[in-house]
């Protein structure tokens, strides 16, 4: 896990250097930089294998420069593959031996095929000097992040969109469109950010950039490695398949236990993170690895979540951290929060103090996130039609000049938007069109993944996801409609019953979902909430556009307020104080 910075076409090294130190939570064990004449690559180090060696950026075997971010769990099946001159004893490396191996082969613009061949969580940079093109590639389902803009004559290229402010011409504006659509579906789409003109390397893709006659880049070539696509069958059979559903899911915690440094589990009490910690003990077993412990937090001792999380690791046997939110966590913490974010979000802030007791003990998590997208189970899905009309009447109440293109279906295709229309009518027929909706256009990788990856990078923790192993994924996208949601009974019904071949109780395996982070802390947000209730009218009137939707969310009210304080006005890494009340105030002047 790690931090990538570019720049291509123009390269300032001064630049890079700001990038990486703008990254430094990403990569505390290392950095280095690298440049020729065309493009300069900078690199965030975190190591988790290959601890001594590895060191980025890695210089190939003919004229080629790599910067990777992620794991590739694969990477020894595939180094007995390849026949290569290996440097490192690292998973990185893979991808530069593989793209070797292509253009060894005859390659010319199929990369996709090669990259396809990549098991894990990753997103990379690859500067071809010989070809003189550089390649962006983003994993199928966008767990590591890849965000690109264009100034003066340059594409910059970065894990995170703050670095971006180590360049004296950036100046970032809100993108109202993106604006739009988050605050109606609760989540960014696309490849759209919070920010005009940054935008994401879709999931799933590979790009390849080249340099005009004038040294200026262009986007040369675009091609998909993987989109998301459920294909349901017509049965499935709980006595039979439900063993075989486990089985899956314990492959890919096994494959995410791959670590030179410890392991640990996020346990909130759900049944999806107690699904990870229930398949741990098999899990490393089988990998020759130490169980690995658990952590929780929450606000209180009498809270849901740490009574289901208690039972849990009792019932496992499992080595149990738990540690207890202080009472002035939002009012402190909420800044960083959206700092770290990069996003609207105040209502999960118990991942921050989380992730912070975690990586005192471990440098890498595993989390149940992604299960809700593929397994349906989230409340929304039970009455799509409920969802519809509450994402249309947030999108109607929004002045019309920001969304005539949304409510016409007249986006441009072209641009960052997959497609002409994000109007609800045409993804909420029924719950088969939905979950591709979400799995492909922004709620897994705009919304959760950017949630866990944001903020556990926060402090230097690698958290992977197992739900969105390879194995689990391919069974879970053949489940049936009905074995996702009943009609009748709980949601994720094919994963319950793979849980009760599990030591899990059946209060856990049986326990109805319940959103993270209202679950969490529902006291202290409703306090924080009534606490600042008029800081967040205030900053409804600011935004006239949005006024009508943002009184209905205050919370996201004053999450816009600390985005544009943040990451508009000034970075929160040049200021010495940053209190919710002196950000929102500069917001209001």
């Amino acid at each position: 896990m790690c931090g990538i910075s570019g720049m291509f076409g123009l390269p300032d090294t001064s630049v890079i250097q700001r990038m990486v130190e703008i990254l430094q939570h990403r990569g505390p064990d290392g950095n280095g930089i690298w440049s020729d004449s065309k493009i300069a690559f900078g690199h965030n180090r975190l190591s988790i294998v290959d601890l001594l060696g590895s060191s980025q950026p890695i210089l190939g075997n003919n004229g080629t420069v790599l910067i990777a971010n992620g794991e590739i769990y694969n990477h020894l099946s595939l180094r007995s593959s390849l026949n290569y001159n290996w440097q490192t004893s690292g998973d990185s490396e893979v991808i530069l031996a593989l793209h070797d191996d292509f253009i060894n082969r005859g390659g010319q613009t199929n990369h996709q095929d090669w990259i396809a061949r990549l098991n894990g969580m990753f997103s990379f940079a690859l500067w071809d000097a010989n070809r003189e093109e550089l390649i962006l590639a983003r994993d199928a389902l966008g767990i590591k992040p890849l965000v690109r803009c264009e100034l003066d004559g340059s594409l910059l290229f970065s894990s995170e969109i703050k670095a971006f402010h180590a360049h004296e011409s950036y100046q970032p504006k809100l993108d109202e469109t993106s604006l739009a659509l988050r605050l109606s579906w609760e989540y960014t789409l696309d490849s759209s950010t919070l920010i005009e003109g940054v935008h994401q390397v879709r999931p799933g893709t590979v790009e390849v950039w080249k340099l005009d006659m004038q040294s200026k880049p262009y986007l040369d070539a675009v091609t998909n490695f993987e989109r998301q696509q459920l294909a349901p069958r017509s049965d499935w059979n709980p006595q039979v398949d439900a063993k075989s559903l486990l089985e899956s899911f314990t492959v890919s915690v096994q494959e995410r236990l791959m670590a030179d440094v410890p392991v640990g589990i996020v346990l909130s009490g759900g049944l999806d993170s107690s699904l990870v910690a229930a398949v741990a003990s098999e899990a490393a077993e089988r990998e020759g690895k130490p169980v690995p412990a658990c952590w929780t937090v929450a606000e209180s001792e009498d809270n849901p979540d740490w009574i289901a999380a208690e039972n849990v690791a009792s019932s496992l046997d499992l080595v149990h951290h738990q540690s207890i939110m202080s009472e002035d966590s939002f009012v402190k913490d909420i800044p960083s929060l959206s700092w770290y974010g990069e996003d609207l979000d105040v209502s999960v802030l118990f991942f921050q103090p989380l992730f912070q007791e975690m990586r005192q003990h471990v440098k890498v998590g595993l989390c149940g996130q992604g299960a809700d997208e593929i397994h349906a189970g989230y409340p929304r899905y039970k009455s799509l039609e409920t969802h519809k009309n509450t994402v249309l009447e947030r999108l109607n109440s929004i002045d019309d000049s920001v969304t005539k293109d949304i409510l016409q279906k007249n986006l441009p295709s072209n641009s960052c938007w997959y497609s002409n229309s994000l109007h609800p009518d045409d993804f909420t027929v029924d719950l088969d069109n939905m979950l591709n909706f979400e799995l492909e256009r922004g709620q897994l990788s705009n919304f959760q993944l950017r949630l866990v990856d944001r903020h556990s990078m926060a402090h230097s923790l690698e958290v992977r996801v197992p739900f969105l192993g390879k194995s689990h994924r391919e069974q879970s996208y053949r489940l049936p409609t009905d074995w996702r949601l009943p009609r009748t009974g709980l949601e994720k019904a094919a994963l319950r019953s793979a849980a009760r071949l599990t030591a899990l109780p059946r209060q856990i395996t049986d326990r109805p979902k319940l959103p993270a982070g209202t679950a969490t802390s529902p006291n202290q947000l409703k306090s924080f909430l009534a606490d600042y209730a008029d800081l967040a009218s205030s900053l409804t009137s600011k935004y006239p556009k949005f006024t009508k939707v943002l009184q209905k969310q205050p919370d996201m009210a004053l999450g816009l307020g600390l985005f544009e304080a943040l990451h508009i006005i000034e970075p929160h890494h040049t200021r010495s104080s940053y209190s919710i009340e002196s950000l929102v105030e500069e917001v209001l002047q």
